[in-house]
């Protein structure tokens, strides 16, 4: 039976981990593979790496970090950044990525989803759409960290990506990054009604009662969150959590 998934999101900055605040303002939060192992003891239901420098940089993944952290995940592994090639896809999934993301790329090369998914099969291929909202209330999607426009609407895009053979949509909220003040659930709710594939949703995250709200209100859904695993308390002390089963099943019981 399908479920909800609850998933830590690590961002990669300078080969560390960091935690960034609308995009911006990034604190550096400790050793990838550190995180990795804790997520593996507490047993996440998934995870999502993204390294934010490599599309900014123009150059191709890390493949010997991202071997790593596969040699050492114990659970699904989406890995997103400087993917810009079928062929590049190919080889995270033979490291042990089991999901690759895309996001700027999937907009400058409309034929890269297709390919991707014929080449390591439409489960394994993402598109992460980060998503800022305008000051009329629309909404559009930005790529390089945030800082580039690109004029399109996220759910009609959602449902163009879908239908070329897109196996996963990921809607990052850009102004609710780091906030934890709860998860764009309309946004949310839209994309859901509008696709046929899975979404998850990351940003705003900051208690479990959001988690339960994003479910309660989307159903089957991952909902992804980064500052919400890695700080503690009001003074955003670094300390990697995860919810344990007992307290997921609460949460889903809740939302219904």
């Amino acid at each position: 039976m399908l479920r909800p998934r609850i998933i830590p999101c690590l961002l990669i900055h300078n080969n560390g981990l960091v935690k960034s605040l609308r995009f911006t303002d990034y604190k550096y939060v400790g050793d990838p593979i550190n995180a990795v192992k804790i997520f593996n003891e507490k047993e996440a239901d998934e995870l999502i790496v993204l390294d934010i420098d490599a599309t900014a940089e123009g150059r191709e993944p890390n493949y010997k970090m991202i071997a790593h952290l596969a040699n050492e995940c114990r659970m699904p592994l989406c890995y997103g950044g400087g993917v810009k090639t079928a062929a590049q896809a190919k080889q995270l999934v033979r490291l042990g990525v089991e999901k690759v993301a895309v996001s700027s790329a999937a907009i400058e090369q409309p034929d890269l989803i297709p390919r991707i998914a014929d080449e390591v099969g439409r489960q394994s291929c993402v598109v992460v759409l980060d998503v800022r909202q305008t000051a009329g209330g629309a909404y559009e999607v930005f790529t390089h960290n945030g800082r580039k426009a690109t004029g399109r609407e996220p759910v009609a895009f959602a449902r163009e990506l879908a239908k070329v053979g897109a196996g996963e949509i990921v809607v990052n909220s850009i102004d609710r990054d780091g906030v934890m003040k709860g998860y764009d659930v309309p946004l949310a709710r839209r994309l859901k009604d509008s696709i046929d594939v899975p979404i998850s949703v990351l940003g705003g995250a900051g208690t479990l009662d959001h988690v339960r709200e994003l479910i309660s209100a989307c159903g089957v859904i991952g909902a992804a969150a980064g500052s919400m695993f890695v700080f503690k308390g009001s003074l955003r002390a670094v300390l990697i959590n995860y919810p344990p089963e007992s307290r997921k099943n609460e949460v889903f019981a809740a939302a219904g």
